[in-house]
């Protein structure tokens, strides 16, 4: 069977052909590491962790590359807005490398926490300047760049004219670009309004800054994922992931850069996750609507009824395709929580099923189903669909309706082991495997507990206290500390 990914680029589903098989390169745009990662980067996280387990199952050798925007102006194109990181570094005194670190480590513990595999490169921004600049030199040297006060921007409109089409991607038309930019700080170094920063002079009080032929500065937020992304799988690749909100002009833009480098566009597929909404509004930081995982696992977000574990976001972001929106509700939740549970008590009462020498159950047949659902542009609400019709079998066998043999008993165990473990990225967080996991959220919850404490918020502490027994988690103070077990 054949695999069937829709590529943003031609608007159309088409057969994956990887340039160098079995080897796939993929890279995904990662998160800019200024505060706790929500569920907005959770589904990202999972849609590319799922394709790259898939692609894996299917026998492909992944180099899978994600990056860590850890330098804050690199994400406003450079000629806009305030350094992020370095406004967090200033209001928590420290320096800004600190906040980035704390932050990535966060997210990386969040990303554990939802079972997404570690990529086989995450490289940094900051940790390639070297690169990026010499990406700066060959755009100029092509002509489609140019030096204005010490800072060097990319000529969209000669790039237009030169028969390349600027939106290509994001299918924008130019002249709407031009006549609806906003008026923004730097434009007057531009000859075009829509032209992007590819290095950007620092100001006298900007705090990270690099030496370059142009002036001490830092490159544009479009150049770091060009430079990453040739340096560890060539100037052309298989796919190139992210969130539909990077579409443009962050693709857009990425895409110029390669053709202006490198002579081609920069990858084969491209591949976008939707959004998750609240209230049909996008869920992010700049927006102030967002519930990080944290608060989800521990239920402290107003928002939220009660805590959810950390496999019941992953299963609910799965139950939709990545391609369309997904909206939050605790509603929701609370049902993804319930089809979870059914799939995990049927992959758990397989071993108390009485096998007999004939069998009247297909496993094959679910089998090719949940391949023909992932070969259909990754669609896990149709994998999971199929997986549920495995839990009837099971029910019906376990109640003596049908009957199943050695071998077919077999195929039905590695089924769930194939499609909703390793596939689907589906931990049982009672086994004792998720014990790290479980212990890491329990020290959180603790933590936030102490921290209520020491405000001498005594009913935060008592609910937190509750919630965890809920949960069959008993905590005991002490003078030597806290304690706690699972009953």
């Amino acid at each position: 069977m054949e695999l069937y990914v829709y590529n943003t680029l031609t608007r159309k589903k088409e057969i994956f052909t990887p340039i160098n098989s079995p080897n796939v390169g993929m890279y995904v745009c990662g998160p800019t590491v200024y505060g706790d990662a929500h569920l907005g980067h959770a589904r990202p996280g999972i849609t590319f962790d799922i394709i790259f387990r898939y692609l894996n199952f299917l026998g492909y050798k992944v180099r899978y590359v994600r990056n860590i925007t850890d330098v804050g102006h690199l994400e406003n194109d450079a000629d806009q807005g305030e350094d992020k990181i370095a406004k967090k570094a200033r209001l928590e005194q420290l320096e800004p490398m600190e906040i980035a670190q704390f932050y990535t480590k966060r997210y990386l513990d969040a990303m554990d926490c939802l079972n997404v595999l570690r990529p086989s490169i995450q490289p940094t921004a900051s940790g390639h300047i070297i690169e990026q600049i010499e990406i700066v030199k060959k755009i100029l040297d092509s002509g489609y760049a140019y030096i204005s006060e010490g800072s060097v921007y990319f000529d969209i409109v000669k790039y237009q004219n030169d028969t390349h089409k600027y939106g290509i991607l994001s299918n924008r038309v130019l002249e709407d670009m031009l006549a609806t930019t906003r008026e923004l700080e730097g434009q007057n170094e531009k000859r075009n309004s829509a032209d992007f920063a590819l290095w950007k002079k620092a100001q006298p009080e900007h705090i990270m800054r690099w030496p370059s032929v142009w002036s001490d500065g830092f490159p544009g937020w479009h150049l770091e994922c060009t430079a990453m992304s040739s340096k560890y799988l060539g100037e052309r690749f298989d796919i190139h992931g992210g969130g539909l909100d990077l579409l443009f002009p962050h693709h857009e833009s990425e895409i110029a850069q390669s053709m202006c480098a490198f002579g081609h566009e920069p990858a084969n597929y491209w591949i976008h996750n939707n959004m998750i909404t609240i209230g049909g509004q996008k869920m992010g930081k700049s927006l102030g609507n967002f519930i990080t995982l944290e608060e989800f696992f521990t239920g402290t977000h107003k928002m939220l009824e009660r805590a959810y574990s950390p496999m019941t976001i992953r299963f609910f972001i799965l139950q939709a395709h990545y391609r369309s929106t997904l909206d939050f509700s605790n509603d929701a939740l609370g049902a993804a929580e319930k089809g979870l549970k059914r799939l995990l008590e049927a992959q758990r009462s397989i071993k108390k099923i009485v096998t007999s020498k004939e069998s009247t159950v297909n496993i094959e047949e679910i089998k090719q189903k949940c391949f023909e659902a992932m070969n259909d542009d990754f669609n896990t609400p149709i994998l999971i669909s199929n997986l549920f019709e495995a839990v009837t079998i099971v029910n019906k066998l376990l109640d003596g309706s049908e009957k199943i043999n050695e071998k077919a008993i077999e195929e039905l165990n590695q089924l769930f082991e194939d499609w909703f473990v390793n596939v689907l990225g589906i931990k049982d967080e009672q086994s004792s495997n998720m014990m790290p996991t479980i212990e890491g959220l329990v020290k959180m919850i603790i933590d936030l507990r102490k921290d209520a404490r020491a405000n001498k918020d005594w009913a935060k502490s008592d609910e937190l206290r509750d919630q965890l027994a809920t949960l069959g988690i008993k905590i005991k103070d002490s003078k030597d500390g806290v304690s706690w077990n699972l009953e």
